[in-house]
C-alpha cells in the first residue's frame, strides 16, 4: 500500500448526515444491501468497501443542496447500477452519462436526500 509523506493510506470513514436514523439504517442496509460495520459491539454504519459509511443523527450538520464533499462510489458498470437502483425505487438525480475522461457517471439521493454519485470505465464496444 502506497502513503502519502504524512502518513495518509485512505478515507477510512465518510460520515453522512441523517435526519431519520431508522429510515437511513433501513436504505443503507436493506435497499443497498451494504454490510453492517462494527466497532466492538457497537454498528456505525455500513461497509462499502474498505470504507465505513458512518450515518450521523443529531449532528453539527444536517443534508443540505450546498458544497459539501462528494462521494462518488465505484461500480462494475454504472448503466446496470441505475437500473437496479430504480428497481429498488431509488432516486436518480442524474442519470448515467458518459464523460470524456472515459467514465460513465450518475447519481443517486439516499433517504435523506444526500446525493451519492456513481461510476465505472466507459466499456469498448465491439465492432460490428
Amino acid at each position: 500500500m502506497t502513503t502519502s509523506p504524512l502518513g495518509f493510506q485512505r478515507i477510512k470513514v465518510i460520515a453522512i448526515a441523517v435526519t431519520d436514523k431508522s429510515r437511513a439504517d433501513e436504505f443503507y442496509g436493506t435497499t443497498l444491501g451494504l454490510v453492517p460495520a462494527f466497532e466492538g459491539d457497537v454498528q456505525v454504519g455500513y461497509f462499502l468497501g474498505q470504507t465505513i459509511l458512518m450515518l450521523k443523527d443529531n449532528w453539527y450538520a444536517q443534508p443540505t443542496e450546498k458544497l459539501n464533499p462528494r462521494i462518488t462510489i465505484a461500480t462494475d458498470h454504472a448503466s446496470s447500477t441505475e437500473a437496479v437502483l430504480r428497481k429498488r425505487g431509488v432516486i436518480i438525480a442524474d442519470p448515467v452519462q458518459a464523460y470524456d475522461d472515459g467514465f460513465y457517471v450518475g447519481s443517486f439521493l439516499d433517504s435523506e436526500g444526500n446525493k451519492l454519485w456513481f461510476c465505472s470505465p466507459v466499456e469498448t464496444c465491439p465492432a460490428d
